[in-house]
């Protein structure tokens, strides 16, 4: 049979042909030769034969056609007709016309009229209409497919999971048990529902996931379907709204029309935030596609009919731009945290993604989970893709620590760009510059250890100092901001010390030193002459998902103080990294040679050239 593809392929070439024959048709001399009398006292076949202007003549039967030359010297053709039975040649003789003249003319006799003759033009006439009417007879059977597909737009095309197939299952998910546990629950319940029954539990409605990109949202649906061996109905968000108004509807009612018929079954609604925000807001005011949608989705999900064994899944990282409708018990009971992941969960990513690549016996994962802290499952994964990348880039069968590490930096800050030419001036400024964050760093008592510094370019980085914490944190302390503050400062603090202006490298620095300056006084409470009080409040248009505004609820006064505070609390950090510097000045030279002559220098020689020697025993 032909495919789509052949059958628009040969609609085109019929339309390009018919479109030339319409063109040839229309643009060929309108009529054919002139008819001119055998004889006569004007213009005859007789009289062009005397003047010598006949060149041909052709006999078909009792039909002539002549072929003669004008008065300007131009070709002109001309028809005739003779009596049957007569020859052309015998009745020129008969007129007079002269034997020299005679001998100059070409006369050809064929036979009679044929069919072509007959009923060739009215063919020619013919193909170009019947080439349209064809053309139109496919163009008609296209527009019922057309149709057909028009019908299909209120449809949902989910992709179903029917079976039992686990292609993933809770065994693949790590660094999320308690939201793994959440989810058993919905899978043992509808796999079990007797269990629950007897003690007059119901299943679940829906089960919100909530956390940043790459934490697993999508990987623990996904495993939810290879558990529940039941059938698994996954869509995006943004599959249901369409340019055209109340397909999307039509498509929330046909999915869980699918879902209800397979029940018990379990719905998949990635990135539910394309359709439910907040409504009422925004241009589109309170009747748009997409609030029609969600409309659709909340009636679904607990109208009238709620005796259907359904369980929706959906995934968001931004809940707070949902609809307060969407998230109330009996829409979705559960909303399950899936945030990043701790050192053990890390650990636990890293064996998985692992698993089937050959690492060297130096290759200390848990190092590596202490290392990335604020790693997502994604980065990870992406971690140890690009650590398995430089392994094969080196040549080597094995990955060892050594990838590990600088996929880490490669992850974090770039790749590597050691084409980039720098004088030996600007070179000698970048490691004193990293040299000043690393020394701060290692001299602070409340500041996380330095790991690793380098002066290569990576991204947009022109050279960086990695500190590793002990610990993972999710509370900080004053003590340990301003230790943030003075290593951020430090850079900029040993340019000044060493030749004694600054230059454009601290911009980044600065930046950071001043934002988190300003959290500490308006947001996080920790300036004592403004004591304990959060100045200023964010408001934002739900429909935008952010915040746009700011809220100033303090005095002019106020935010000079707010200005005085953030410069103190800097102003601390700087002479605190300066005192540390400047008692410190030979190893900062000691460090920033080495670091000149090496371009990386590790924990280890690190710690050698900072820490005192030890005494002789």
């Amino acid at each position: 049979m032909m495919g789509k593809g052949s059958r628009q392929a040969v609609i085109w070439i019929l339309l390009l042909i018919a479109f030339i024959a319409l063109m040839v048709h229309l643009l060929s001399p309108s009529g054919g030769p002139a008819e001119i009398p055998l004889k006569g006292p004007e213009e005859s076949v007789v009289g062009l034969a005397r003047e010598g202007k006949i060149i041909e003549i052709t006999q078909k039967g009792a039909e002539l056609e002549i072929k003669a030359v004008s008065e300007e010297g131009a070709t002109a053709k001309y028809k005739s007709a003779v009596l049957e039975g007569e020859d052309i040649r015998n009745v020129l003789k008969e007129e007079g016309v002269p034997e020299e003249i005679l001998s100059r003319i070409t006369i050809n006799y064929r036979s009679a009229r044929s069919f072509w003759d007959s009923w060739g033009g009215l063919l020619v006439n013919l193909i170009p209409v019947l080439l349209l009417g064809l053309l139109l007879f496919f163009l008609f059977r296209q527009a019922q497919g057309g149709t057909s597909q028009a019908f299909s737009f209120g449809r949902s095309r989910p992709k179903v999971i029917m079976g039992n197939r686990p292609n993933v299952t809770f065994k693949d998910v790590a660094g999320v048990e308690e939201a793994k546990q959440e989810l058993w629950e919905v899978v043992e319940f509808l796999k079990n529902p007797q269990k629950f029954a007897a003690l007059g539990a119901r299943v679940p409605k829906g089960v919100l996931l909530v956390g940043p990109a790459g934490c697993g949202k999508t990987l623990l649906s996904k495993a939810v379907a290879g558990e529940a061996g039941v059938p698994f109905f996954a869509i995006s968000g943004s599959e249901f709204v369409e340019m055209f108004v109340g397909v999307g509807a039509a498509r929330v009612r046909d999915l869980f029309e699918q879902a209800k018929r397979n029940a018990p079954s379990i719905i998949f609604i990635d990135e539910i935030d394309a359709v439910g925000r907040h409504r009422g807001a925004g241009i589109g005011g309170g009747h748009d596609e997409r609030e029609q949608t969600l409309n659709q989705i909340l009636v679904e999900m607990d109208g009238f009919d709620t005796n259907t064994n359904v369980v929706v899944i959906a995934a968001t990282n931004r809940p707070d731009i949902l609809d307060p409708a969407l998230l109330r018990p009996g829409r979705f009971d559960r909303r399950v945290v899936v945030d990043l992941p701790d050192v053990k969960g890390r650990l636990e990513i890293l064996k998985i993604h692992t698993k089937n690549k050959p690492l060297d016996p130096s290759v200390d994962l848990e190092v590596i989970a202490r290392q990335t802290p604020g790693f997502s499952g994604a980065d990870l994964a992406n971690l140890a893709n690009e650590a398995a990348i430089l392994a094969a880039r080196r040549n080597k069968d094995r990955i060892t620590m050594k990838e590990f590490e600088d996929a880490i930096d490669k992850v974090l800050a770039g790749p590597e760009r050691k084409s980039k030419i720098i004088s030996e001036k600007e070179k000698r400024i970048k490691a004193y510059h990293e040299a000043g964050h690393a020394l701060v760093a290692f001299y602070h008592p409340d500041a996380d250890p330095v790991h690793r510094i380098s002066i290569i370019s990576r991204g947009l980085l022109g050279g960086y100092t990695r500190m590793v914490p002990q610990e993972d944190r999710s509370l900080w302390t004053r003590s340990q901001l301003e230790a943030m503050l003075a290593v951020a400062l430090g850079g900029y603090t040993a340019e000044e010390i060493a030749f004694g202006e600054v230059s454009t490298g601290s911009e980044n620095d600065l930046e950071r030193a001043t934002d988190l300056a300003r959290k500490m006084v308006v947001e996080y409470g920790m300036s004592p002459k403004l004591g304990p009080r959060i100045y200023g409040k964010r408001e934002g248009l739900v429909f935008l998902g952010k915040d746009i505004v700011e809220e100033r609820n303090y005095s002019e006064k106020a935010a000079q103080e707010i200005d005085e505070e953030i410069k103190r609390i800097i102003e601390e950090a700087h002479q605190r990294a300066r005192r540390i510097l400047t008692e410190h000045r030979e190893k900062l030279d000691r460090l920033a040679e080495e670091l000149i002559r090496k371009e990386t220098l590790e924990e280890s020689e690190i710690k050698a050239i900072l820490e005192p020697p030890s005494p002789a025993s």
